[in-house]
């Protein structure tokens, strides 16, 4: 029996792509290709009648490779003016690419004011909600130009800002395509003995314990432990999550096909859950 079957229907989806999974490590260059797939999988799903979001990371690399400044450089004023940079550049990008799929896309670009305050919050969700009436993909990401908090890592590389933004909307499905392919018992990158977690009912302190801060790429911020905590804010809100490797977004529409990639985290609300004070204890 699958037991992912019913994933298929879902009917609002918020997918997340990490920084390394959009550039070549060998260069930092933008990963063309795999940008491409990437809209093309999200269209199809849109194209299904589905609600789409995007979070995309990659605006700092993007900045940074663009005026030639070392991917390693960590000072806050230099990321947030490539920030700036490359939040344009990738943006003109994804519009180019969704518009070959005559598909509309809008940028969202959030804070943890944008949360934290009852107005913005009130107006970020207003503004969703016609954008996706209007069949518009939007493309999220933190407004690093303002704001440092996923830059000290406080959003893991914008994986607790998808699922904030999953909570935020009301999605049912959360995809989080990183350079791994799920939940292991350790870090696989350093133990061979790590054992792959296919699905987890319930996020509990032992798993939590699991999330490592390390991360396969000097491009990405994120680490196993932004994203489990990412699925306890998901799950919490009442939306299933699933961790899979990035290198090849057809993993997608295998997901939504019920197939079995990656690991699931299912929803387990909680209806005293909100989302305001848990951003306000990150």
């Amino acid at each position: 029996m699958n037991e992912r079957k019913y994933l298929k229907d879902k009917q609002r989806i918020v997918v997340k792509i990490g920084s390394s999974s959009l550039h070549h490590s060998t260069t930092g260059e933008l990963n063309l290709t795999m940008l491409e797939r990437l809209v093309r999988e999200l269209c199809e799903l849109r194209n299904q009648g589905k609600d789409v979001i995007l979070v995309s990371s990659g605006a700092i690399a993007v900045g940074k490779r663009a005026v030639n400044i070392n991917p390693t450089d960590d000072e806050i004023a230099v990321k947030q003016a490539c920030a700036a940079i490359g939040q344009a550049r990738l943006m003109m990008i994804y519009q180019k690419l969704f518009g070959e799929y005559n598909h509309i896309t809008a940028q969202i670009l959030m804070t943890k004011n944008t949360i934290t305050n009852k107005l913005s919050r009130h107006n970020a969700y207003n503004t969703f909600t016609e954008l996706l009436k209007l069949g518009v993909i939007p493309v999220i990401n933190e407004n690093d130009t303002v704001a440092t908090d996923e830059i000290e890592d406080t959003f893991g590389d914008n994986d607790s800002l998808s699922a904030i933004v999953a909570a935020l909307v009301g999605a049912d499905l959360l995809i989080l395509l990183s350079d791994i392919d799920g939940l292991y018992s350790d870090d696989p990158h350093r133990n061979k003995n790590a054992e792959f977690i296919d699905t987890v009912h319930v996020l509990d302190d032992e798993l939590m314990q699991m999330g490592k801060n390390t991360t396969g790429s000097n491009i990405g911020t994120g680490g196993m432990r932004a994203k489990l905590h990412a699925a306890k804010i998901a799950t919490t809100a009442g939306a299933d999550m699933i961790i899979a490797n990035g290198k090849d977004s057809s993993v997608i529409h295998k997901i939504m096909e019920g197939r079995n990639y990656g690991t699931l985290f299912t929803a387990n609300k909680d209806e005293n859950f909100h989302l305001s004070d848990y951003i306000k204890n990150m």
